[in-house]
């Protein structure tokens, strides 16, 4: 996700093994003190009430706060551990041949969707058809460059063949977006039936939608094909999950401390240190792209490659952050790959430190030499204006709206002018903000446990080949061959290296400027138990929920 809505993209998202950093203190064992003194006998049933940030506009797609619902109703052919493993789950084993262009899969026996059709090898080629052909954007980013073809060997084989090896293939496939769908359902109803209530094999259905206020899932009784991640086999202990959508911070955190949630998810800055002490916290430093600002490379002040720099020089973007989310969230000044992504080249975080004489100076050579009397840079009578477009309470929370307006006053000094520019979620997921002419730069994140992103947000922008999802617009074919290299390597070495290397070029084009990592988190009350984010992108998992007495 997450990442930047374009037209025909609405997600983000992938990789060779994943490393899923969890903050300290924070974690798999969920921290804080409440979760120590509670020790009450486990109970079944009982509705479990979650209040979200956001609501998207279907349960499927390709963004990952639907991932995040989603999850809840389809399975998918492998999990992936904290470490990075990835695991079984519908794919029981699997091998790939020498060449790395076919992958075979042996499925669960047994598996039934929740409209009592079969799950078997047919099923899944048919969803890999969907992908591909339409169906999901974020998985046409992933594979569509890759898929070639699918069969049923079998009931219970599937091989799938690539055009060209794809190193990052199993941990792409562990998201929510490659969720298995019943064909029937994808075939036999419209598809704002399956955008609102996919049909799968996973731990719950999805029950009633009243739009603005919440989702109801029910209880999978038939529930038998968790994944190897999952801490119980078998159906979800609570009967109900009332997933409700709930935008202000303040309102969200104090539903929790009231007793009206029993969980809640994007756990405000401010209250996090409270939440630790009287709840159970557990946050997900998501892999991929971090929250980013992508300049626009191809017209305005930053198609200079000097003025890009000179603004990543500008300002103390750790302190922005850091003010903004009061230590919460970290700071990440690569603007290409997170920390916790596998591949991360550490040495491109701190390549823009904050050095105003550097940014000056880079200026005055850009031929930005001269103020106006409010101290703003002027050239050819223009003033060094630049407009940032960010998706306000959707892709941006309130903290990170606040760095922003950090960054703006920070940066004045050298002669920026900074015009903030929230648009609504609407607006952004409509590609109203997604052309050159619409702004100079745009802050966005694109989750994914793999460095094969790169791939997805730097790939070039062609007439012949478009890529909505290249933010900055900036096309080097150079680059594009060391991350296709990496993308197909034969070992996670020589991927790191390629992925590295393109890291640093983007870099020393100053293409992105990054803030802050993106993360998940979610806090729950102490009679709650085993509330969990899995480790791909940090979807809140409640199938092994339930509650204390």
């Amino acid at each position: 996700m997450a990442r930047r809505p374009s037209k025909t993209l609405l997600a983000a998202g992938s990789t060779l093994s994943a490393l899923a950093l969890l903050l300290t203190g924070c974690g798999a064992t969920p921290a804080g003190s409440a979760s120590a003194g509670n020790s009450g006998q486990k109970v079944d049933g009982g509705t479990l009430r979650y209040a979200n940030l956001q609501e998207p506009p279907c349960v499927y797609g390709g963004w990952v706060q639907q991932a995040y619902l989603s999850r809840q109703v389809l399975d998918s052919l492998v999990s992936q551990k904290a470490d990075g493993t990835i695991v079984p789950w519908l794919a029981q084993s699997w091998k790939v041949s020498d060449d790395q262009l076919t992958w075979t899969f042996m499925l669960k026996d047994g598996v039934k969707f929740t409209d009592g059709t079969t799950l078997d090898a047919q099923a899944v080629s048919e969803n890999f058809k969907y992908w591909v052909g339409g169906g999901n954007g974020t998985v046409t980013a992933y594979i569509g460059d890759y898929y070639e073809s699918s069969r049923a060997v079998d009931p219970l084989t599937l091989e799938v063949k690539l055009k060209a090896p794809y190193s990052p293939l199993l941990s792409a496939l562990g998201q929510g977006y490659f969720g298995i769908q019943s064909p029937a359902a994808l075939s036999g109803r419209t598809k704002q039936q399956n955008c609102e209530a996919p049909i799968g094999s996973g731990p719950f259905t999805v029950g009633q939608w009243k739009r603005g206020e919440s989702i109801t899932f029910n209880r999978n009784a038939g529930y038998n094909s968790a994944p190897a991640t999952a801490r119980h086999q078998g159906p979800a202990y609570v009967d109900s999950v009332v997933w409700s959508f709930v935008q202000d911070n303040t309102s969200r955190y104090g539903a929790l401390a009231s007793g009206a949630a029993d969980a809640i998810g994007e756990v405000p800055t401010v209250n996090f240190d409270a939440a630790k002490s009287q709840f159970q916290v557990e946050q997900y430093i998501t892999p991929g792209r971090p929250v980013t600002l992508s300049l626009n490379t191809v017209q305005g002040p930053f198609a200079d490659v000097k003025v890009r720099q000179a603004f990543a020089y500008s300002s103390d973007r750790k302190a922005a952050v850091d003010s903004a989310f009061l230590g919460v969230v970290p700071f990440e000044g690569n603007g290409t790959v997170s920390k916790s992504t596998p591949g991360y080249n550490a040495d491109v975080a701190g390549a823009y430190p904050f050095d105003q004489a550097k940014a000056n100076k880079l200026l005055d050579d850009a031929g930005w030499t001269t103020r106006n009397s409010a101290g703003v840079r002027v050239k050819d009578g223009k003033e060094l204006e630049v407009r940032i477009v960010f998706g306000l309470n959707s892709i941006v929370t309130t903290e990170g709206a606040t760095a922003l307006q950090n960054l703006q006053e920070q940066v004045k000094p050298t002669g920026f002018k900074v015009t903030l520019v929230p648009v609504t979620q609407a607006d952004l997921f409509s590609g109203a903000y997604s052309t050159p002419d619409k702004y100079d730069a745009s802050l966005g994140y694109w989750t994914s446990p793999t460095a094969g992103i790169l791939y997805i947000n730097f790939r070039q922008n062609t007439k012949e080949k478009p890529n909505y999802a290249n933010s900055t617009f900036y096309n080097n074919a150079e680059i594009e061959g060391l991350i296709l290299k990496a993308n197909s390597a034969k070992t996670t070495e020589e991927a790191n290296k390629y992925y590295g290397q393109a890291q640093q070029r983007l870099s020393d084009e100053a293409v992105a400027v990054g803030l802050y990592t993106q993360t998940a988190s979610v806090a729950s009350k102490a009679t709650l138990k085993d509330v969990w984010l899995e480790a791909s992108q940090g979807e809140p998992v409640f199938h092994d929920a339930y509650f204390t007495k």
